[in-house]
């Protein structure tokens, strides 16, 4: 069984979260620079069994695409071009960065560790996974 990867896009940097092999747990994996990120994906596909990549999909409270969204569908295409055997999918990541300071601040974080923004960026890209989890089992179930 393969893991999945996901990813909070950013214009500097890129929150990387990823499952065990059973797809039961989602952990932050790291957070990488925007311009080293296809670099470190392509080495971790070619060492880690990835079956699906799970991209967050920004868009503005009224549903409509965020001022970042044509540059991340173009991060995707290029995660097309790069990986044209894998699944890709979208997932909305609205709240997440809200969620990713309240999840550090109930796990006790020091003010100063909340306010690293490459924590923030990793922790957003584990709730992106986890909600991509949470609505796959909830599809196999219904």
């Amino acid at each position: 069984m393969g893991r999945i990867l996901a990813i909070d896009y950013g214009r500097k940097r890129i929150g990387l979260a990823v499952t065990d092999p059973l797809k039961i747990i989602a952990t932050g994996l790291t957070t990488v620079s925007n311009k080293e990120v296809l670099d470190f994906l392509k080495k971790y596909v070619e060492s880690e069994n990835v079956e699906c990549i799970i991209v967050g999909d920004p868009k503005k409270m009224n549903n409509t695409p965020s001022s970042i969204a044509s540059e991340a569908n173009k991060f995707v295409h290029k995660l097309k071009e790069l990986f044209p055997a894998m699944k890709i999918e979208r997932e909305d990541e609205r709240f997440t960065s809200i969620m990713a300071h309240q999840t550090m601040l109930m796990g006790g974080l020091k003010k100063s560790d909340r306010q690293n923004k490459e924590t923030v960026d990793m922790v957003s890209a584990t709730i992106i996974l986890q909600g991509y989890l949470e609505k796959s089992k909830l599809n196999l179930q219904g």
